[in-house]
């Protein structure tokens, strides 16, 4: 038997057509995928996904969709307010304003205050944080005087003012009101409100738009006087003071070119809101109108204008001492 040449087993196939060679199977991907696609238009990026949202609304609602990049929301922030200062925060937990944490400084220097703000805070099962003094100039901010010890309080609860009116009636006193136009500067609405307290007054009112609130600031100016004298927040400051004109109040403005002088005011006797203007722009145009009578109070030609809190302050002792003589002579 003839011997075979050759691997044992192995089989040469003869391959049909040509031979083909190899040069050219990436010709094709080296050819590339042509120029990237803007990002709105690929449909897995972000900019895509925004774009086919905006293209579904604006189907739904007919409009012409709006590609721009929607504005970013701001970050929810914690709105709590934080009273500094030992008479502040006494006067604060004396009230038993809401509180969620009271904040001594490491190693303050104890006294009545002090004692007294730790003991009405455990009565009350506030939480009794001790921290060292820089990070309660960071809770505070660099410009507070903190004194070692500060209060976190929840955002302030303002009042309805027709609300606050029917308190005031109903329990049998004269309304004396205080409505602010404009003013921004903390430390004088907390003026204002410690004025309120110490002259009879019964409420403040501050309108929504363009007017501070009843901040931590504000607290502290008042020394204690915003844990007593209720607040209310009126969406239209003029709407409201017509409101309260309804009502049988007479509404009077401060204004340094009033055609009424504050010495010896007829209305002080009656019920009254006593409106004061911002510290640089006065009243509004449209307070203005609003009010019954605008009233000045008399100073020296060498004094331009009075601060916001000391005109309140000066026209709330008029109004207060004026009601004391007319209630005495009659």
């Amino acid at each position: 038997m003839a011997e075979r040449k050759g691997r044992p087993g192995a089989v040469r196939k003869t391959s049909k057509g040509p031979k083909v060679g190899t040069g050219g199977h990436g010709r094709k991907s080296l050819e590339g995928k042509g120029p990237t696609p803007k990002a709105e238009d690929r449909t897995y990026h972000p900019a895509g996904k925004r774009k086919a949202a905006a293209e579904r609304a604006a189907a739904r609602a007919g409009q012409r969709p709006n590609t721009a990049r929607p504005a970013r929301k701001p970050k929810s922030s914690d709105e709590s307010e934080v009273v500094s200062g030992r008479n502040s925060v006494v006067e604060a937990l004396r009230a038993k304003i809401p509180a969620t944490a009271l904040y001594v400084a490491v190693r303050i220097e104890m006294d009545d205050r002090v004692r007294e703000a730790i003991a009405l805070a455990g009565r009350r099962n506030i939480p009794l944080l001790e921290i060292t003094r820089p990070e309660l100039e960071r809770l505070t901010g660099e410009d507070a005087v903190h004194q070692g010890i500060a209060l976190k309080v929840p955002p302030y609860e303002y009042s309805h003012p027709i609300e606050l009116l029917d308190q005031i009636e109903d329990r049998g006193e004269v309304p004396l009101i205080v409505a602010v136009d404009g003013i921004t500067d903390p430390r004088n609405l907390g003026a204002i409100l410690r004025s309120v307290a110490a002259f009879g007054g019964q409420a403040v009112v501050v309108p929504q738009r363009r007017s501070v609130g009843v901040t931590a600031s504000a607290w502290k100016t008042s020394a204690g006087a915003a844990a007593r004298i209720p607040v209310a927040m009126a969406s239209n400051l003029t709407q409201t003071l017509k409101s309260l004109k309804e009502r049988g109040l007479f509404v009077i403005g401060l204004d340094a070119g009033g055609d009424t002088s504050l010495p010896g005011l007829e209305l002080a006797s009656g019920p009254l809101v006593v409106v004061v203007g911002s510290e640089g722009k006065g009243l509004s145009r449209l307070v203005t109108e609003t009010c019954d009578a605008v009233v000045s109070i008399p100073i020296t030609a060498s004094t331009e204008s009075l601060n916001a809190g000391i005109a309140a302050s000066v026209a709330l002792y008029e109004i207060a001492k004026l009601r004391a003589e007319r209630a005495a002579a009659s």
